[in-house]
């Protein structure tokens, strides 16, 4: 990617409260973060930070409104007529509370530390996909305020944050605002693997010299682990909700109450991605701990390496408990006893990690600031947490409490625990952000509110466990425990009141902060100005001496690699000449504006509310039809040409390789980039492919008829493909050659050869059809169809970045790097692939 991009031309102030004056290396001034133009073009990490973290708040705000309703609606038994919420909208209550709680609140808030301190954690001067990041931010604002558009549709969804089969169809929710909340959902996954795509590269590419993956940082491990749990879990979760999207707006009956099998698909499903979630949103909290834990107690991490393989365990371990959720379902006593097993194993690793914490504190100095009573708080609420859920991880106790209150005590305990670490991070990072201290009594006295009142709300719910869990009624005789529990959730958010009032007149009015206001704080972003210039740091950082420095015309400031405080320096070390030239490329101006992720998002927010009015694969009838056909014109149109704008656009990204970039040394950004992309799709692919096998296994494999019975379309369509993935190859080589009109034509065979198996796809389509065969005729003909159009979607993705590349290449694009054409044959060859698996799956077995 060419383009002048922008550096800081300014200087930065520890007392300040915003970077204001930048500039370009042309001189071009980069919009204050005082101007509304800068937060809507920019795409520098710091800045898209800021904005994950001021609208994930706002959803906290709008989550804690309903959860008081619910506490207001459960402060006495009553029947039907006399509560404040009729059944039905209390059902919308409880599961858009769960819903923006889980998705649009826990991990947005923690990703926006993610994106601001990460980068600067590792001696990046961005994540290595800037546009990316941004657009992240953009689909998951575009994403939340779709889901609260449902409200507005005759309701949203009303069957429960799981949103359990069959009761998530349209015969049981009929409401349009429920698909709506299910097409916000995919939007959300779509900004979590972007996001996760863009972490994974930048971790794995863009460390600083000598900053090796055992020497990194426990918050940037943390995160390492998150994103890459979630390119997988989400991946999960995003099957399960096509599938979900295709039974709501096109008909399919995958979920349906006589689809065989359907709701035990759809828990397994969700629960694959649902537990590793758990583990998604705690993972950054655990890493707030282990990053104040030393920081205030002036002691590194006891038993570093433990801890860290420790972490590692759960991440992979959390993908083999999901069926614990299940064990009131039909599956077997010896699988349930196995994943009872895996359940208490994975307890062990936490145990570690817990007491590593605790020996760090008995072996430092305690200071308790407000990071650290927020932190120190989560600890000892998640131990009450891990502990309750071990009665969960026991096949006869999760019989008994199942379905009741002591799964929501159980479950609050551990992600809102999660929370309550976060919100120190938020104290611990906040100088950092602002350049600006907090007011410590106000600090202190939202932890006590906070503490309190979460302890009041959900420690009464283990004593009144038998209350049913989703229903407003209950016994009277736990009446006192509910009472308890809304005045607590009153507490607590008067403690939240505290928060925003001392937060936000400290933003503008705060005593000015140091660069590092913290004793004993060891990591890179305290070593560098608060707030940090838009260029992060004065030149490339290193730890090729064991602690970080840099080149600057300024004194030299350098910190020790997770270890030690940062402190002044005059003296400069100089690069070896091999290192040299990596600087120099890695000091290349980068850019830091684009408007067109903001674009796109806005084209899939008019395009997803448009196609939220579809049933049976028509629009609804009637004038707001008309309004979502025509949406759906609007934002496709939009969404296409800014993607085109997009492609178009000069922009530098920061170079990355020019460090430690282990296991990836030598491989481009944008490679690893598509190779972890295409590992996510692999997922997405196998939950697809997966629903259609255990479907017909629970079908009866050998009573299921084929669609379709002719396997010649198929078997053609095999050898078009093979025939395109050559082409794609061809044209590759033509570009190492620098032959113009061999790319071309390559690629242009390739076009056609795409185009010709969507053509016999079609065909084929169509003559099912005449049969009487389409999505909703049947779950046979539903799972054919939507599994091969998926795959058709890959497809058609394919042939327009095809006609992009053919368009480029006309006019001598590719010839001098030909990395682009390499990167879509990689995407290519794996659609080539996945239809090696499907053609057996549906043709010939």
């Amino acid at each position: 990617m060419t383009d002048g991009g922008t550096t800081d031309g300014g200087t930065a102030h520890s007392d300040r409260t915003f970077v204001s004056g930048e500039h370009d290396a042309d001189g071009h001034a980069f919009p204050s973060t005082s101007e509304i133009r800068r937060w809507l073009v920019t795409t520098n990490h710091k800045d898209v930070g800021i904005l994950y973290v001021v609208t994930s708040l706002f959803f906290l705000l709008l989550g804690g409104v309903l959860a008081l309703l619910i506490r207001v609606q459960l402060w006495a038994p009553r029947a039907v007529g006399e509560t404040i919420l009729n059944p039905a909208a209390y059902n919308q209550a409880v599961s858009a509370h769960g819903l923006l709680m889980v998705f649009w609140f826990l991990s947005p808030f923690a990703f926006g530390f993610a994106n601001y301190v990460v980068p600067l954690q590792i001696g990046a001067k961005d994540l290595a996909f800037p546009r990316l990041n941004a657009l992240s931010y953009w689909l998951y604002l575009a994403s939340g305020l779709l889901f609260a558009v449902s409200f507005f549709q005759g309701g949203t969804f009303a069957g429960g944050w799981t949103m359990y089969a069959p009761l998530n169809v349209p015969t049981f929710m009929p409401d349009v605002g429920a698909s709506t909340a299910v097409l916000a959902l995919v939007l959300f996954v779509t900004s979590v693997t972007v996001s996760s795509v863009n972490f994974i590269t930048t971790i794995h590419r863009m460390r600083a010299e000598g900053l090796t993956l055992r020497n990194l940082p426990l918050f940037t491990w943390t995160i390492l682990l998150t994103v890459w749990m979630m390119l997988f879990a989400f991946a999960a979760l995003l099957a399960a909700l096509l599938i979900l999207s295709s039974d709501r707006l096109l008909g399919t009956t995958y979920f349906a109450l006589e689809s065989p099998g359907g709701s035990l698909l759809w828990t397994h499903l969700f629960w694959f991605f649902g537990h590793p979630e758990v583990y998604i949103v705690f993972f950054p909290a655990l890493g707030v701990m282990a990053e104040t834990f030393q920081t205030f107690t002036g002691r590194r991490i006891v038993g570093r390496k433990w801890f860290i393989a420790a972490m590692i365990l759960v991440a992979l371990q959390s993908f083999v408990v999901w069926m614990h959720h299940m064990f009131l379902t039909s599956i077997n006593l010896q699988i349930k006893t196995l994943f009872m097993v895996t359940t208490i194993g994975i307890s062990l690793p936490f145990d570690l990690m817990v007491f590593a914490l605790i020996y760090t504190m008995i072996k430092g100095r305690i200071r308790f600031t407000t990071p650290f009573l927020f932190t120190f708080g989560a600890l000892l609420l998640f131990i009450i947490g891990g502990i309750t859920g071990v009665f969960l991880g026991a096949v006869v106790l999760d019989y008994e409490f199942r379905g009741t209150y002591w799964v929501v005590a159980h479950f609050h305990y551990v992600m809102v625990g999660g929370v309550t670490a976060l919100v120190g991070g938020l104290y611990y990072w906040f100088p950092k952000m602002t350049g600006r201290m907090y007011d410590e009594f106000l600090g202190k006295l939202h932890f006590g509110l906070y503490f309190v009142g979460f302890n009041l709300l959900y420690f009464p719910m283990f004593v009144a466990w038998q209350t049913p869990r989703r229903v407003f009624d209950y016994a009277p005789g736990l009446a006192p425990w509910h009472k308890l529990a809304t005045i607590g959730g009153f507490v607590l958010a008067a403690s939240f009141v505290v928060m925003f009032y001392n937060l936000t007149k400290s933003a503008f009015a705060g005593d000015p902060a140091e660069d590092n206001p913290w004793a004993y704080s060891t990591t890179a972003e305290w070593a560098i100005p608060s707030p940090p210039p838009l260029e992060n740091f004065p030149g490339v950082p290193t730890y090729r001496d064991g602690t970080l420095s840099f080149r600057s015309d300024a004194p030299q400031l350098t910190a020790e690699a997770d270890g030690g405080t940062a402190v002044g320096s005059t003296s400069s070390a100089t690069p070896p000449a091999a290192y040299d030239a990596a600087r120099e490329a890695h000091d290349e101006p980068a850019s830091h504006a684009s408007i067109w992720p903001l674009a796109l998002s806005v084209g899939m927010f008019v395009l997803f509310f448009g196609l939220s009015g579809l049933r049976g694969g028509s629009f609804v009838s009637g004038a707001m039809g008309a309004v979502y056909l025509a949406s759906s014109a609007v934002g496709g149109a939009v969404t296409f040409g800014s993607l085109l704008l997009w492609a178009l656009e000069p922009f530098d990204a920061p170079a990355g390789g020019f460090g430690e970039a282990w296991p990836f040394a030598g491989v481009e950004n944008g490679k690893v980039g598509m190779w972890v992309f295409l590992a996510s799709d692999v997922v997405l692919f196998g939950g697809v492919i997966g629903a259609y096998v255990f479907t017909r296994v629970a079908f009866g494999w050998t009573g299921w008829e084929p669609i379709p019975t002719d396997p010649i379309p198929g078997l053609l369509n095999t050898y078009i493909l093979l025939t395109s993935s050559f082409t794609v190859v061809l044209a590759l080589v033509a570009a190492e050659k620098r032959s113009r009109m061999g790319v071309v034509a390559s690629l242009v065979a390739t076009f056609l050869l795409g185009v010709g198996f969507l053509v016999n796809k079609g065909i084929e389509w169509q003559h099912l059809f005449h049969e009487g065969l389409w999505l909703s005729t049947n779950v046979r003909s539903s799972t054919f169809f939507l599994t091969t159009g998926l795959h058709a979607a890959h497809v058609i993705v394919g042939l327009l970045i095809t006609l992009f590349l053919v368009a480029r290449a006309w006019r001598g694009a590719y010839l001098d790097d030909s990395q682009t054409v390499e990167y879509f044959g990689l995407y290519w060859h794996f659609v080539d692939i996945v239809w090696l698996f499907l053609f057996p799956l549906f043709y010939i077995l």
